[in-house]
């Protein structure tokens, strides 16, 4: 009697007797050279979860060159065909020679260790496309775009759809892998296939983010490994490999903390975001546009030989603070700012952000102060670990300001926009200031990124020194302030 489509989903997802409980150990088992890490050992069990789930759907994503791509398209499918010789495999991948070259992987194991207990069929050629002897199961490889018509899959692994950023940036490659999976391969699979898609995150639209942002997007569980751990335990959030907060992950090549950091500093905020941090910022910003800063190239202060910076010529100098909510190198960045206001324009001049406790802090804002004497005026945020800042410091350290901030932190943000969109807002170049890469991403990500300490601290200075000056102008001026010759007013509005 010729099976149905369900008696088969039924007998492809029964228990079996596992000679190797995970993909890990039969890759160990083969590779002896093989090296595991922790990551591997949570996709490992990842793995497991999912086969032992009918219609199962699961996104991996971790840095590039960390094994996942090896783990999933190849160990995970010689390891499902041991458990399962009839299992109908489909793997793709962003071209057709990366899909020939996962395929040729997987047979060409298969064929040189006969303790799998697994042949090629002989009539199979193609290291696209071929089944085992005596079985039903087999492989087929395809790259996104090619048809797989006529061909169901017990299982589906994505692999890599999305080759790199200039793919990734245009919509129409999104668009074309969308329409594939959309038209071609999710039509494919037979009842109760699960799919795995492994990648590493490129854009916020990515095959990803579509996959997530779907009416059905709740079905796919998300295994993110994050490159460094930059968790928020006071929020209740954890870290998938337990690490404290930025701890790097054990990398299957052997780099170090010293070379994580490197690598950090080299690709820029924004691919370290996406492609090794698992969260992809858009490219232009949802509130803070990418484009809306103005950069100045060249210092606009002097440094004094007892490390003080004077500025020459300025309307306004001061101090914008964004304080921590705990006193614990595990919760948010506490941020110190320094900003200068000259005519209709705000200059971000320097920058403290980093994670302090409570005693630090206090030391960092004398610092500041005492390295930029004439920003006579600090303000600082009156919430968190503001007020306790407030009341330590505010009879030793002249021109402390409390500032309660008004609305939620989105409203503030949308409020400083237009004099940022009007080029009013001046960042120094990162040549000069290699920490303002990681400013303009926050800002860009926000309100959705991991942190908005340096947005918060922005928007409380921005305000002060530009958007309070034009809101009191209806106040300050009159008909008779206005030249009709000029177009505009015949004192300066600051």
């Amino acid at each position: 009697m010729t099976l149905t489509e369900w008696d088969h989903a039924a007998a492809i997802f029964e228990a079996p007797t596992r000679r190797w409980p995970d993909p890990g150990h039969l890759a160990r088992a083969v590779t002896p050279k093989t090296i595991q890490t922790p990551a591997l050992d949570l996709i490992d069990q990842a793995l497991v979860d999912l086969t032992d789930s009918p219609d199962g759907r699961l996104i991996i994503t971790m840095p590039p060159q960390e094994g996942k791509s090896t783990r999933v398209a190849k160990d995970f499918v010689i390891w499902l065909l041991t458990q399962n010789p009839d299992l109908r495999v489909v793997t793709a991948s962003y071209s057709q020679n990366l899909a020939n070259r996962n395929g040729r992987a997987i047979r060409n194991t298969i064929a040189t260790h006969p303790e799998l207990g697994l042949a090629i069929a002989n009539d199979n050629g193609s290291v696209s496309d071929w089944t085992l002897e005596g079985h039903g199961g087999g492989v087929l490889s395809v790259g996104i775009g090619a048809g797989v018509t006529g061909r169901p899959a017990d299982i589906m692994v994505i692999d890599d759809p999305i080759k790199d950023r200039k793919e990734a940036d245009s919509e129409t490659f999104r668009d074309s892998r969308w329409d594939w999976w959309t038209d071609a391969g999710s039509t494919r699979l037979a009842p109760g296939a699960p799919v795995v898609v492994i990648l590493t995150r490129w854009h916020e639209d990515d095959f990803a983010g579509r996959l997530l942002a779907a009416e059905d997007g709740e079905i796919w569980a998300v295994l993110n490994i994050p490159a460094e751990a930059d968790h928020r335990p006071d929020e209740g959030e954890t870290d998938p490999l337990g690490r404290r907060v930025g701890e790097f992950m054990v990398s299957a090549r052997g780099r170090s903390r010293r070379q994580w950091e490197a690598i950090k500093r080299s690709k820029g905020a924004r691919t370290w975001a996406s492609l090794y941090q698992g969260r992809p910022t858009p490219a232009t910003g949802d509130i803070l546009d990418r484009d809306w800063w103005s950069y100045y190239d060249q210092p606009l202060h002097i440094e004094r030989p007892d490390g003080s910076c004077v500025v020459p010529e300025f309307d306004e100098l001061m101090l914008s603070w964004d304080m921590a909510f705990k006193d614990t190198k595990a919760s948010d960045f506490v941020v110190g700012q320094v900003w200068m206001r000259r005519g209709v324009n705000a200059y971000l001049l320097d920058q403290v952000h980093a994670r302090m406790d409570f005693v630090e802090t206090c030391r960092k804002v004398r610092a500041l102060s005492a390295k930029w004497p004439q920003a006579t005026l600090k303000l600082v945020e009156d919430k968190a670990n503001g007020s306790a800042v407030i009341s330590q410091l505010s009879r030793t350290v002249g021109g402390i300001v409390p500032e309660e901030p008004v609305g939620g932190k989105e409203a503030r943000a949308y409020a400083v926009t237009p004099v940022i969109e009007a080029g009013n807002v001046w960042l120094p170049a990162v040549e000069i200031a290699p920490w303002v890469d990681d400013f303009v991403e926050e800002c860009a990500a926000f309100p959705a990124g991991k942190h908005d300490d340096q947005v918060d601290a922005m928007t409380q200075a921005v305000n002060r020194l530009l958007i309070m000056p034009l809101m009191s102008m209806s106040e300050t001026y009159t008909e008779d302030d206005i030249d009709p010759d000029l177009d505009g007013f015949r004192i300066s509005p600051y």
